[in-house]
């Protein structure tokens, strides 16, 4: 996305939200005095959600490289480097409260899943520091990690619904109920959110939770259009990889817990962007923002 029309996206909230967010600081006393910033929050948004577009490895590479001195014309009061790592925290609220407006809608259909975000190599676990005391060991189908869990909800087509950062070591059906709140329909997901306590709280609120079985359980009569759609509980998994590897939410680079966050609403942010996200295909194109294929 050009990096024009991310800014024009980005300030026409700001010029919304920043005032009502800045009120309520200095009601809570958390802040004295509000000194204007060279850089605007808006540019400070801007340029931490293009880095997640831009291809990248390391955000202070694509500062220097592809901000300095190339987009000096688009942020003539630029900061320097140091400097700009300093108010990225500042972020994280606006940043939170934008993410919010780039959801997408549910049309009858959700997948849902959990990926671990390690903070850091197995073998260093026990001398990290910086998230000492927050981060857990958790465990997936591809090993032990260190770090934290994203639970995420989304639709057919690719758009993210709702997403939770949890401990790793939490249980995947535990953020479900606050997961699925604002979704009707039917919800798929693998067979670590197996649970008839958890179907039936689903259920009692419009919900259907489809999972596949566990080899001791007996087998069940489910249509099939639902067999179907659990065969696509991939499209999911194909979405986490996306946000690993090309949002790039997932690295062991943190120096602190606020950057560590902002990175994590930037990439989601940075992928709502995308012009081709993972979809099913199973919308008519003049429907594609509220209806289903019916086979």
């Amino acid at each position: 996305m050009e990096i024009i029309a991310l800014f024009c996206d980005i300030d026409d909230f700001c010029l919304q939200f920043e005032p009502v967010w800045q009120r309520h600081r200095i009601h809570e006393g958390s802040r004295q005095r509000w000194r204007a910033q060279r850089l605007c929050l808006s540019e400070v948004r801007t340029l931490v959600v293009s880095f997640h577009q831009s291809g990248y490895r390391t955000f202070k590479e694509y500062f220097l490289r592809y901000v300095t001195p190339p987009l000096r014309w688009a942020f003539p009061y630029l900061v320097s480097y140091s400097r700009f790592v300093e108010l990225i925290p500042e972020a994280l609220v606006p940043l939170c409260a934008y993410f919010q407006t780039r959801k997408g809608r549910s049309a009858g259909v959700a997948f849902i899943d959990s990926t671990l975000l390690a903070v850091c190599h197995p073998k260093r676990s026990r001398r990290h520091k910086v998230f000492a005391g927050l981060a857990r060991w958790g465990r997936n189908s591809l090993g032990w990690g260190y770090g934290f869990k994203l639970h995420l909800l989304i639709n057919d087509v690719g758009d993210l619904l709702a997403c939770r950062l949890t401990v790793a070591n939490i249980d995947d059906r535990v953020p479900v109920p606050a997961l699925v709140a604002k979704v009707k329909g039917k919800v798929f997901g693998d067979r670590g959110y197996i649970s008839q306590a958890l179907f039936d709280t689903l259920f009692s609120h419009g919900i259907q939770l489809i999972t596949k079985l566990r080899k001791d359980m007996k087998n069940k009569l489910v249509p099939m259009m639902d067999k179907l759609l659990l065969r696509k509980r991939s499209l999911i998994e194909t979405v986490n990889d996306q946000l690993k590897n090309i949002s790039q939410i997932e690295h062991s680079r943190h120096r602190s817990v606020s950057n560590f966050l902002v990175n994590l609403v930037a990439g989601l942010i940075a992928y709502t962007y995308q012009p081709k996200k993972p979809s099913l295909h199973i919308r008519m194109p003049q429907h594609a923002s509220t209806s289903l294929v019916v086979l």
